[in-house]
């Protein structure tokens, strides 16, 4: 399998710091937020990785990972040219997924203590054109996309509702989503939202709609490390993963 990272956000609810770098390159204790997620991936097994990054950063992240030898991976790079979306910057690994492969993706921002590997395994196992999410219990889901299970079958994921006033579940769908090829033709029939973005949930309710989008549940701490809060937090529970 390959894993993808999608890095190309500009980080608007960490300005003045993301004026400077990119929100996927701040410090995260003694290492750039985006390397959790490198050696995430690299721990369960996968080591051919696309990063998606943004046009102003490019140079940064080059610079600093390189050919993602130091880390045990091999890196290959594309750049979004604007900010269309997750399903936009996730459509440009196209090239990247070969015919029925699978793969990992991330959001850069998603920081979190589980490993992979069980999770990774059980995808393996589902049919071609499925998917799978992670998903996290949350004190107030209603600031996430909040999951709603299928009565005859609680295994999988009926809809998702993006930030509901009154949620059905109190699970946040995180950034952490497996696919296969299949997922392009899905972000190619989908239409932009209101504002103007390919929308990752829209992309989810597809698969939920047929009745292939099956789930796990993160057992240890997860964070989007989006706010100055929430990064602050991350850089306590992320201490010590990493060297």
């Amino acid at each position: 399998m390959k894993g993808v990272i999608l890095a190309g956000g500009t980080g608007t609810r960490l300005y003045p710091l993301t004026r400077l770098i990119n929100k996927h390159l701040l410090p995260v204790g003694n290492h750039p937020m985006v390397c959790y997620g490198i050696e995430r991936l690299r721990q369960a097994g996968i080591t051919d990785i696309l990063m998606v990054v943004g046009k102003q950063s490019a140079g940064l992240y080059t610079n600093f990972l390189g050919s993602g030898e130091n880390y045990g991976v091999k890196l290959t790079y594309r750049v979004q040219e604007s900010a269309g979306g997750i399903a936009e910057a996730l459509e440009l690994a196209g090239g990247f997924i070969g015919p029925g492969e699978k793969f990992v993706v991330l959001l850069g921002d998603n920081l979190f203590l589980d490993d992979l590997t069980p999770f990774v395994k059980k995808f393996k196992q589902q049919e071609p054109g499925s998917a799978r999410v992670l998903l996290k219990p949350v004190k107030d889901p209603r600031r996430y996309g909040v999951p709603v299970f299928h009565h005859d079958n609680p295994d999988l994921i009926e809809y998702i509702e993006e930030k509901p006033q009154n949620p059905k579940s109190h699970f946040s769908v995180t950034g952490i989503y497996m696919y296969d090829d299949s997922v392009f033709g899905i972000i190619r029939g989908i239409s932009r939202s209101a504002r103007g973005e390919l929308e990752i949930t829209d992309v989810n309710n597809r698969y939920a709609r047929d009745r292939k989008l099956e789930y796990d549940v993160l057992q240890l701490w997860w964070g989007d490390a989006g706010t100055f809060e929430s990064l602050q937090e991350a850089a306590i529970h992320m201490k010590g993963v990493l060297p």
